[in-house]
C-alpha cells in the first residue's frame, strides 16, 4: 500500500497566506514561500497553494509567487484558483508548478478537465470539489461554497475522473475550517467509487482526526491549514505518530 501524504494548503490572497473559517474572517498568518519552505523542511509530502484573490492584478502577482516557490521548494506542489482555461493551467505550469487544482470552473464546463489532462496528462490534474449536506444528499457548491448545485458529489467526482482528473480533493464545507474532524464515511464512499487518489480537506483538528480520515474514510492523503500555521504540531510529529498507530508514512 501506498505511503499516506501530508500536505499542507496555504490560501493566498494578494501574495500572502490567508486562513479563515468556511473562507471567511481571513487572518494574515505568513509570507507563502517562507511558510512552503518550512512545511517542507519539517516532512510535508506535498503542498497546495490556492489562490483567492479577486482581483486581476491579483491573479499576477500568484503566477510570480508560483516562480519563487518552484525555486525554492524542492517538493511536489499544486496550484489552483482562477484557471478557466488550459491557457492558464499552462502559465502556472509553466512557472514551475507540478499539479493543477480546477473547482468551480469546472463544474460550469467539465470540458475543462478533458482539455487540461488532455494536453498535460492526468497526473497534472486535481478535481477540488467542494460540498455540502442539503436535503439529504451530498451538492456541489462552487465559488467558495457560497453557490449550491445541483449536482452530487459521487457522481460529479465520477464524472472528473472519466474525464482525466487525475486525483480528487474534496472538501466538506461542513466541516472546513471548524477543525472538528471529517465525514469520514463520506471519505470511504467516495474511495469505493473512484479509482484515483482521494485527498481529504477541511476539519483537521487534531492528530486523532487526521488518523480517522487516513484509515476509516480510506483517504490517500490529509490537507490541513489551522493546524500548520498555526504551530500546534509539526508535521514531522504528525507523521511520527501516525507512524505509531500503524500507518506507512514518509520520514
Amino acid at each position: 500500500m501506498p505511503a499516506k501524504r501530508i500536505i499542507p494548503c496555504l490560501d493566498v490572497k494578494e501574495g500572502r497566506t490567508v486562513k479563515g473559517i468556511k473562507f471567511e474572517g481571513l487572518a494574515d498568518v505568513g509570507d507563502p514561500v517562507e511558510l512552503g519552505a518550512r512545511y517542507a523542511s519539517e516532512g510535508a509530502d506535498e503542498l497546495v497553494y490556492l489562490d483567492i484573490s479577486a482581483s486581476s492584478e491579483g491573479r499576477a502577482t500568484f503566477v510570480s509567487l508560483v516562480e519563487r516557490i518552484a525555486d525554492r521548494i524542492n517538493i511536489p506542489f499544486t496550484v489552483g484558483g482562477g484557471i478557466r482555461s488550459a491557457d492558464d493551467a499552462a502559465r502556472l505550469l509553466d512557472a514551475g508548478a507540478d499539479k493543477i487544482t480546477v473547482n468551480s470552473a469546472a463544474v460550469g464546463c467539465p470540458q475543462l478537465i478533458s482539455d487540461i489532462a488532455s494536453r498535460y496528462g492526468s497526473q497534472f490534474v486535481v478535481v477540488a470539489i467542494d460540498a455540502r449536506r442539503h436535503d439529504g444528499f451530498w451538492h456541489v457548491t462552487t465559488h467558495g461554497g457560497s453557490r449550491l448545485t445541483d449536482r452530487r458529489l459521487t457522481e460529479w467526482a465520477k464524472e472528473a475522473e472519466e474525464r482525466g482528473a487525475g486525483e480528487i480533493m474534496f472538501t466538506s464545507m461542513d466541516h472546513d475550517g471548524t477543525r472538528k474532524g471529517y465525514p469520514c464515511d463520506t471519505f470511504s464512499t467516495l474511495a469505493d467509487t473512484l479509482r484515483i487518489p482521494v485527498i481529504a480537506s477541511g476539519g483537521a483538528g487534531c492528530v486523532d482526526d487526521i488518523a480517522h480520515v487516513l484509515t476509516a474514510g480510506k483517504a490517500d492523503a490529509a490537507l490541513a491549514a489551522s493546524i500548520f500555521h498555526y504551530g500546534e504540531i509539526s508535521i514531522a510529529e504528525l507523521k511520527r505518530q501516525l507512524r505509531s498507530r500503524g500507518l506507512e508514512m514518509r520520514i
